[in-house]
């Protein structure tokens, strides 16, 4: 008999802020294919009979390809396992779950989703930052910054993006935030914007950066930050005032 998939999005944090039939998931599963981003205390719970596959990066290394691992779920659910595949946040927002789904529905197998908060939306709230708010944003667009926005073909509308007023939170965007920003000012957004750069969000060693678009890039270099980070823009950033949130 065929087995089953369970794509588990674990949140932007520890236990508490886990789905209970994420854990639930997690507690049932015969084979636990997982990221680092769901962090260590979610990590140790995992299930000693449990068969754990890695997948995670390692100071930029993959573990394993994302066709390595799509192959892997197929290949033990075909065994007729129960299977998880456990990651940061949610699956289905730059987490490549969509892409997961597709290549188990091809091969018969039965799909469940557990979503997870994403960080997008719990990382700038946990420093009280609000992405959308009645004075400040009616709209608010969330991107990859792992696309460099001077490549011919981008996937981003950059001219849209430079335009609007609402809120603008990029993930996985440190590398090229000054790109980013860049792209941003050159296409109409104000270089006064305020931006926060919200290192390790909802951990003990949380930090945030804050500085107008224009030169958020030269201080965070300054600064020595380092992914990962949750990037906001946006008339929002105003309300941070250093005043925590949230307890880790």
């Amino acid at each position: 008999m065929t087995g089953k998939v369970v794509l588990v999005g674990s949140g932007p944090g520890g236990l508490g802020l886990m789905a209970v039939r994420a854990q639930e998931a997690i507690a049932e599963a015969e084979v636990i294919l997982y990221d680092q981003l769901p962090g260590d205390e979610i990590l140790a719970t995992l299930p000693e009979s449990a068969e754990k596959i890695d997948c995670g990066k390692h100071g930029g290394d993959h573990t394993l390809e994302q066709d390595e691992i799509e192959a892997l779920m197929v290949e033990k659910a075909l065994e007729g396992k129960n299977v998880v595949r456990l990651k940061g946040g949610d699956s289905f927002l730059f987490g490549r779950g969509g892409e997961e789904m597709e290549t188990l529905r091809a091969h018969g197998i039965a799909v469940e989703v557990v979503p997870g908060i994403t960080s997008a939306i719990a990382v700038p709230e946990s420093v009280g930052i609000p992405v959308t708010h009645r004075k400040f944003a009616s709209q608010v667009t969330i991107i990859t910054g792992h696309e460099d926005p001077t490549k011919g073909e981008s996937a981003l509308d950059w001219q849209f993006l430079g335009r609007t007023r609402g809120t603008i939170v990029v993930l996985m965007g440190v590398k090229n935030l000054g790109k980013i920003a860049e792209a941003l000012v050159g296409n109409g957004r104000d270089p006064a914007t305020p931006v926060a750069v919200i290192e390790r969000g909802m951990r003990p060693d949380q930090r945030v950066t804050v500085g107008p678009l224009a030169e958020i890039a030269a201080i965070a270099r300054a600064q020595g930050v380092r992914p990962p980070a949750v990037i906001v823009i946006g008339e929002v950033v105003g309300l941070y005032d250093g005043t925590p949130v949230y307890k880790p």
